[in-house]
C-alpha cells in the first residue's frame, strides 16, 4: 500500500536518478567504459561490472579488478578523467540513439511550475537536481542532448564520481541545496525518484522519501519489496508523479 494523499510538506528537494528514470542513453555506456580502457591499457575490456543503481566510482573499481588491473582505486582517477574527455562524443552518440522517457519532460515541467493557489499548507515548488551514478560530465550531456537540463540545478545535485556508495550523495546533494537555499532538507523533504533497488536503499538509509519507478530493469514489486514509499510504472501519469513525489508518512 503506498502513501500518496497524506501529510505534505512546504518545501521539496527532489533529486532524480538519470539513466532507465529520466533516460535511456541508448545502452552506450558498457562501449564508453570500452573505449577508455583501451585508451588507457591498450587492449580491449573484457568485460564491465553491473551498473544499475551504482556509482561510476564504484563501477570503474570493480571492472578494473575483474580485468586483472593492478591497483585498482588507483587508476580511479584516470579513469573518470577519461570518460570526461570522452564526454562530448559520447553525448552525439546519444543524441543519435538515446531518448527522454515517456512522460519524464511533462513532470519536471510541471515540477517546475509554481503550485497552485489552492496547494495544501502553502506548498512551494520543488527544487529539482540529480542524484545519478554518472560523473557530472556525462550526466549533464546526457541530459542536454535529451532536452531534460533546462528544468534541474545541476549545482545542488550529487554524482557517482564523489564516493562509490549511492547513500553517500544524499548527504552532498542536501548540504548543496541547503547552502543554496538557506532551507533545511532532512528527513522527507528530500524525495530521491530512482528505477533501481539502489536508489531507494539510498533513500531509506538517509531518512528520504522514495519513489521507484519500474522503467528500469526492476518491476513494480521488486521496488515495492526494497521498501519504496510510493510505487510508479512510469512517468506518464503526470498527476500521479507529483503526488508520490509531494505526499510523505504521517510523522
Amino acid at each position: 500500500m503506498y502513501y500518496l494523499d497524506v501529510m505534505v510538506t512546504p518545501e521539496l528537494l527532489v533529486l532524480w536518478d538519470v539513466d532507465h528514470t529520466l533516460l535511456d542513453a541508448g545502452g552506450l555506456s558498457s562501449r564508453l567504459y570500452g573505449v577508455v580502457f583501451a585508451e588507457l591499457f591498450g587492449h580491449e575490456l573484457p568485460q564491465v561490472a553491473p551498473m544499475a543503481g551504482r556509482t561510476d566510482r564504484a563501477i570503474i573499481t570493480e571492472t578494473l579488478t575483474l580485468a586483472g588491473v593492478p591497483d585498482p582505486p588507483g587508476h580511479v582517477a584516470a579513469f573518470i578523467a577519461g570518460l570526461t574527455r570522452q564526454a562530448p562524443s559520447y553525448g552525439e552518440l546519444v543524441r543519435r540513439r538515446g531518448h527522454a522517457l515517456p512522460g519524464a519532460m511533462a513532470a519536471l515541467t510541471a515540477l517546475a511550475a509554481p503550485p497552485a493557489t489552492t496547494a495544501p499548507n502553502g506548498t512551494t515548488r520543488a527544487r529539482q537536481s540529480v542524484l545519478t551514478g554518472n560523473i557530472r560530465p556525462l550526466a549533464e550531456v546526457k541530459l542536454g542532448v535529451l532536452g531534460l537540463r533546462g528544468w534541474l540545478d545541476l549545482d545542488i545535485g550529487a554524482f557517482g564520481d564523489t564516493h562509490e556508495v549511492r547513500s553517500e550523495l544524499v548527504h552532498v546533494a542536501r548540504a548543496r541545496a541547503a547552502a543554496a537555499a538557506g532551507t533545511d532538507f532532512g528527513g522527507q523533504a528530500t524525495v530521491l525518484v530512482g528505477d533501481t533497488p539502489l536508489d531507494v536503499a539510498a533513500a531509506l538509509a538517509t531518512g528520504a522519501r522514495a519513489v521507484g519507478v519500474a522503467t528500469g530493469d526492476f518491476s513494480e514489486a521488486d521496488l515495492a519489496a526494497a521498501g519504496a514509499h510510493a510505487v510508479l510504472p512510469d512517468l506518464t501519469d503526470t498527476p500521479r508523479v507529483l503526488a508520490a513525489i509531494r505526499a510523505r508518512r504521517e510523522q
